[in-house]
């Protein structure tokens, strides 16, 4: 028998590939379904189930490919209701692989279709629990994100039945199995969950919060709930998609990578309403990029930041991307619904500037630079990009906070008279605020290059005293 985390750190994920005796089962899968397809082939096996915890809000899954380039049958928990071809397993179903079996837990909670697979070995033995976002390392999913879904659901309801699961049907499970969960740190389906990607049982008990032993069912509402943010918007969409369908990710491939030299770029964008979605590193892009197109780097967290920026999972987009990226551009919008990119920009920024159309730039300036400015400009406002919870844990004395995240919720509080000194931890997330305030005319910017982390460690700037989040959304 063979285990295999898959981990996309972008959507800091975890997919699953599971061998036995030449058949294989794949766990929640990502989008793109060749490498599940190739790792099969790799160990001669035929891929006999995409086993899926639950439908899917932060990404969209590539069961329905994978089932169809494949003649795997895809299999959900009980009160699943797709809209597509699939096995709706009973509670306590036995799934045979191999030698080895799989026995659906229908675990509701995170949503009411959530269940989690155990695995037995050759011998019967139990050795592993795919838990999907039912519970994680260090925490358990969220159970508020059902009620885009049904009105009928609260996040109380929600939390009450996950607490049921955990201790009905997980906690008395063995010590020594594994747990292998859908995320680690950075998702936004927990609160607070470890960097660590798996873990046994036996150490969750002991040190994840939500498995107290001595818990009430009323203090596990109260600390899952606490602190608790909104979802990024794209999440119900994502769950929509996953539980009707999609187009082929060959389909979306072979639209999105079409060549256009900057003339046709730049009339496509004037013809489409289309989004100018610049993938650079923020450094590069501060230095030179088209008017009106926005930064959300592709070495970051690219995916979930599209997904929170741009609200409207059909919105047309044209890419420029570094020179042999496009495919890759592509395929990591297409993970979270975004299937309407419609060409990236032949060449690159170098085209178009060549081509001798017109560049813009966002004045950057290190910390140092910054405190001089200050002395001369005390109006100068610093504005921390950070989420709420990491401005509340620590922040430069005097400074304004705009959480990225509600950015487009909150664009009248900005006072364009006024000049901003703009970061966030460490630069990624502070151009993409200000690319985005730049394609909506606001100019009086500064993006402080090294973030929060330069600002601290450089001790130029009075900072308030490091409180431990509670959350990390």
């Amino acid at each position: 028998m063979q285990i295999e985390q898959i981990y996309t750190g972008c959507l800091a994920q975890g997919a699953y590939y599971i061998e036995s005796n030449g058949e294989a089962v794949v766990i929640d899968p990502l989008r793109e379904v060749e490498p599940y397809i190739n790792r099969a082939k790799k160990d001669g096996a035929k891929i006999k189930y995409v086993l899926e915890t639950h439908f899917h809000a932060d990404f969209v899954s590539g069961h329905i490919d994978l089932a169809e380039k494949t003649g795997a049958q895809i299999v959900f928990g009980p009160t699943a209701k797709p809209g597509f071809k699939a096995l709706v397993a009973l509670d306590g179903q036995i799934l045979k692989v191999g030698d080895v079996t799989f026995t659906v837990l229908y675990t509701p909670g995170h949503t009411m279709e959530s269940t989690c697979f155990l695995l037995k070995d050759e011998q019967g033995k139990e050795v592993g629990i795919f838990t999907g976002d039912t519970l994680f390392i260090g925490d358990v999913g969220r159970p508020d994100l059902a009620q885009k879904i049904s009105a009928d659901l609260t996040q109380q309801k929600l939390a009450e039945h996950l607490f049921d699961s955990l201790r009905e049907k997980i906690m008395p499970l063995s010590d020594d199995i594994i747990v292998y969960p859908a995320h680690g740190a950075g998702s936004a389906c927990g609160k607070n969950m470890s960097k660590e990607t798996t873990d046994t049982l036996g150490n969750q008990k002991m040190f994840n919060y939500a498995l107290r032993a001595d818990m009430t069912k009323g203090e596990f509402v109260k600390e899952v709930t606490d602190g608790l943010m909104p979802p990024p918007a794209y999440f119900p969409e994502n769950v929509m998609m996953n539980i009707r369908g999609y187009e082929s990710i060959d389909t979306v491939l072979e639209r999105g990578t079409h060549a256009l030299e900057p003339a046709a770029f730049e009339t496509a964008a004037n013809e489409t309403d289309a989004v100018m979605l610049d993938t650079r590193d923020a450094e590069i892009f501060a230095k030179g990029f088209i008017p009106n197109s926005i930064n959300i780097g592709i070495n970051g967290s690219f995916a979930p930041w599209v997904g929170t920026m741009i609200p409207d999972i059909k919105q047309k987009i044209l890419l420029i991307t570094e020179p042999g990226r496009e495919q890759e551009v592509v395929t990591r919008l297409a993970r979270v619904g975004y299937d309407y990119t419609i060409g990236y920009l032949k060449g690159g920024i170098i085209a178009w500037i060549t081509a001798g159309r017109e560049v813009d730039q966002i004045e950057s300036l290190n910390v140092g630079q910054v405190s001089e400015r200050l002395k001369y400009d005390p109006s100068l406002i610093i504005l921390d990009v950070r989420k709420a919870s990491e401005f509340d844990s620590e922040h430069v004395i005097g400074a304004e906070n705009i959480p990225l995240d509600y950015l487009n919720d909150n664009l009248a509080q900005i006072d364009r008279s006024k000049t901003y000194a703009v970061h966030c931890a460490g630069g990624y997330r502070s151009m993409i605020f200000n690319s985005i305030l730049k394609a909506r005319g606001c100019d009086n910017l500064i993006d402080i290059q090294g973030g929060f982390k330069a600002i601290k460690e450089s001790g130029k700037f009075e900072v308030s005293n490091f409180v431990c989040p509670s959350t990390l959304l």
